[in-house]
């Protein structure tokens, strides 16, 4: 993986925190709080996801097992 892709990912993962904070405070007052919180449930968790993905290439990186090229 380059460090480009990595540094896009990582954008990547914070615009969908956002997004779902977005989609969480929008939704909240048209619906209630806990169908907002299964509506910004998917990106949360694809955030989550994409996070910890990052978290073991850079782990990895670090050991020299995958390096970042």
């Amino acid at each position: 993986m380059r460090y480009q892709t990595y540094g896009r990912l990582a954008a990547l993962a914070f615009a969908l925190v956002l997004v779902s904070f977005v989609i969480l405070g929008f939704t909240r007052g048209f619906v209630g709080f806990r169908t907002a919180r299964l509506l910004a449930a998917p990106t949360t968790l694809l955030a989550f996801v994409l996070v910890c993905f990052l978290f073991v290439r850079a782990v990895l990186s670090y050991l020299g097992l995958a390096r970042l090229e």
